[in-house]
């Protein structure tokens, strides 16, 4: 099979029309050495009509199913299956700027070629990384991470070094977010070059927070802190750091004098990230 530079994994579950505006920005890509890899996580036939859409447009798809739907796992199994040099990791609802792709591999050409570059959120009020690199000093201390796996883009090789993302971790699981922090700090740790491209830019629209924090709202809140909580007891951050990420959530609505719903909300986040630190080393027995 031949090798590309770029192999985009796709995981995918529950969206249809969403894709088609992601297909329609990678085919305006001004760089085209890519696959798609898409990662199918129904149990029907609903992205066909997509599929065929993306390869009129002349987008290389490569489609696979994987089953249970686990995100972490979809990805992981994209990634084995990759030819590109490099791999990236769009969600089902981003897109692209068209010339997104050229950007990094313009940076990926230097000589000192990094082993990740962290691109740009642009919804985002301000770039989500302001140093030119990201540090294990800092980011230990969440100064530049987390980042979005939608702005992820590491070389194959690097996996080969560090593991793939944590099936533990993510959308679905006890531990319901994080993988995607996780796979960064342990780059970091192996000592691996992370570079922050802020010319190279994706697309995704920014969620309204919920300002009810109704019960559902707070129920998810503390599933996905829980994955915070599992990076406090899995990477030898400082005690300092992890003081301040359980009491932070509570501590800054009282400072507000924010008594109702946010306060609510800050307390289902400390809730989950003291889950998450405590529960992590006890489900791993």
């Amino acid at each position: 099979m031949r090798t590309v530079t770029f192999s985009l994994v796709l995981a995918t579950v529950g969206r249809t029309a969403e894709l088609d505006r992601l297909f329609v920005s990678l085919a305006a890509q001004t760089f085209h050495d890519f696959e798609v890899i898409v990662v199918d996580q129904n149990t029907d036939d609903r992205l066909a009509p997509h599929l065929e859409r993306a390869i009129s447009l002349g987008v290389v798809v490569r489609h696979m199913r994987h089953h249970p739907p686990n995100l972490a796992a979809a990805r992981n199994a994209g990634i084995d299956a990759a030819t590109g040099t490099w791999v990236g990791f769009p969600d089902d609802d981003c897109w692209y700027d068209s010339a997104l792709l050229e950007k990094l591999e313009a940076r990926i050409a230097d000589d000192n070629a990094p082993a990740g570059i962290i691109v740009r959120w642009i919804e985002q009020d301000r770039p989500a990384v302001v140093a030119p690199y990201l540090t294990w000093a800092r980011s230990s201390q969440f100064r530049d991470v987390p980042v979005s796996s939608i702005t992820m883009f590491f070389q194959r090789s690097l996996f080969d070094r560090i593991g793939v993302f944590d099936c533990r971790m993510g959308i679905g699981q006890w531990f319901g977010a994080a993988e995607e922090t996780d796979l960064v700090l342990r780059a970091l740790q192996s000592g691996a070059t992370v570079v922050y491209e802020p010319a190279a830019y994706v697309h995704h629209a920014l969620t309204a927070p919920n300002p009810k924090a109704d019960p559902q709202t707070r129920r998810a809140a503390r599933q996905r802190a829980r994955g915070t909580g599992a990076l406090y007891a899995k990477h030898p951050l400082p005690a300092w750091v992890i003081v301040r990420g359980l009491v932070a959530p509570i501590l800054r609505p009282l400072l507000k004098g924010a008594l109702g719903a946010e306060l609510a909300h800050g307390c289902a986040v400390a809730l989950g990230r003291l889950d998450g630190f405590l529960g992590w080393n006890r489900r791993q027995k």
